[in-house]
């Protein structure tokens, strides 16, 4: 990534929600992002470079994921600062497609040029809908109707709130954990 400066700059506070570590962006960065739902951007976590999709937390606002390497490159502590910027990108990142979601895109055998020829943005959207359900039966539910709407020529799942925090495990009725 060519260094350049983010279009938003904000300092952030590491939290564990579950097992797992994020950072929440505050309302003033969040209001200056493009979209309430996922956006992809390009920036910095204390001067190290990373992309991501940043994810909506039903509340209009945002959150960031960190992996094991980010975590640790933090120093792996609840409560540490963290100096961020981020700009937002028209390049999504690929998405890690569920082994489910592959498993019967797999055996559908003539989806594979449809999955690729869709925008990496709408392939996180079927990913993302997919995964919004602790449900084992809704889940696989929703692998079939992946298929079936594929299929059929559909390139975006339709029916939920692209601006609620989807993670099953770490929201409630669509809205990320840990703010009343």
């Amino acid at each position: 990534m060519t260094t350049t400066t983010a279009d938003v700059t904000f300092t952030a506070t590491t939290e564990v929600l579950g097992d797992r570590p994020i950072l929440r962006l505050p309302q003033d960065a969040s209001d200056r992002l493009p979209s309430r739902g996922q956006v992809a951007v390009d920036g910095t976590l204390d001067g190290i470079a990373f992309s991501t999709v940043i994810e909506p937390d039903g509340r209009r606002g945002h959150w960031i994921s960190l992996d094991e390497d980010q975590w640790e490159t933090l120093g792996a502590t609840e409560g540490a600062d963290v100096e961020v910027g981020v700009t937002p990108t028209k390049t999504w990142p690929e998405v890690t497609v569920p082994a489910d979601l592959r498993s019967a895109l797999d055996a559908a055998g003539d989806l594979d040029d449809v999955w690729d020829s869709l925008t990496p943005m709408a392939r996180w959207e079927w990913v993302r809908w997919i995964k919004a359900t602790k449900n084992a039966d809704t889940r696989a539910r929703r692998v079939d109707v992946a298929i079936s709407k594929l299929e059929s020529g559909k390139r975006r799942p339709c029916c939920f709130d692209l601006s609620s925090c989807t993670d099953p495990e770490l929201s409630k009725s669509g809205k990320l954990l840990g703010l009343s």
